[in-house]
């Protein structure tokens, strides 16, 4: 405890470059350069990771235990991947390692989005565009730029309206959608979003949730990467 109340300040690097950003702004313009990246990426490597393998007792002690065998088996590493070009003999099974650890590591697919509580006011899309209030045929057509742009050849719907009004159509009240973790690879974050419709919610108004939307590349709308906000009206699925 004496530990925590003695380094309970704000005397760290990012803190103190805050101080000169006014100035740097006026005399050079933006400010690329003071990235905090660096350090937070060192921050997972070096105390998250550490704390994620103790038992939770004595965390300080076995975080830099942890680490300094990380730092230990790296350096093996790196004087073993510099024998290679020097034609030195290592051990076969010294070598067989060094493919594995020195391979490209693949990161894990996304999971899909979770739609959940199935309402049974709805059969079809006609059904659907009905009961949420919006244009049938701007849903027909909003279907066939999705199906277009989204699904391959074999999986995309008819694009007859007088067949699209007629698929079957689930609608749902939340979503789940696993987002990355910050500085992970294979650690998912669930976001929860929820739209009950015409329909109240915990005895209160109804709710639509906003979200962000991937509406153009990357590119665009400078800081937003492609994404705008948008709120939802309906959370649906389309049944084959």
């Amino acid at each position: 405890m004496d530990m925590i109340y003695t380094e309970s300040h704000f005397n760290f690097v990012k803190m103190h470059l805050l101080s000169h950003f006014s100035d740097h702004i006026r005399q050079f313009g933006n400010i690329p350069m003071y990235s905090t990246e660096f350090g937070e990426l060192r921050h997972m490597e070096q105390i998250k990771d550490g704390w994620r393998r103790s038992n939770k007792n004595d965390v300080e002690r076995q975080i830099l235990h942890s680490y300094g065998r990380q730092h230990a088996i790296r350096i093996r590493l790196l004087n073993l991947i510099s024998l290679r070009p020097r034609r030195a003999n290592p051990c076969d099974h010294v070598l067989r390692y060094l493919d594995k650890t020195t391979g490209t590591v693949s990161t894990p697919a996304p999971r899909g989005r979770i739609l959940k509580d199935r309402r049974d006011d709805v059969s079809d899309v006609l059904d659907f565009c009905t009961l949420v209030g919006i244009s049938l045929d701007w849903i027909c057509l909003e279907l066939i730029r999705y199906s277009r742009h989204n699904l391959p050849t074999e999986r995309r719907p008819p694009e007859e309206p007088a067949i699209l009004q007629l698929l079957p159509v689930e609608l749902l009240t939340p979503t789940e959608i696993p987002v990355l973790a910050f500085q992970e690879t294979d650690v998912y974050d669930i976001h929860r979003a929820r739209c009950t419709g015409t329909h109240r919610f915990r005895n209160q108004e109804s709710q639509k949730d906003w979200v962000w939307v991937q509406a153009r590349s990357e590119e665009m709308y400078g800081a937003l990467r492609g994404r705008l906000p948008a709120k939802l009206v309906a959370l649906f699925k389309i049944r084959d």
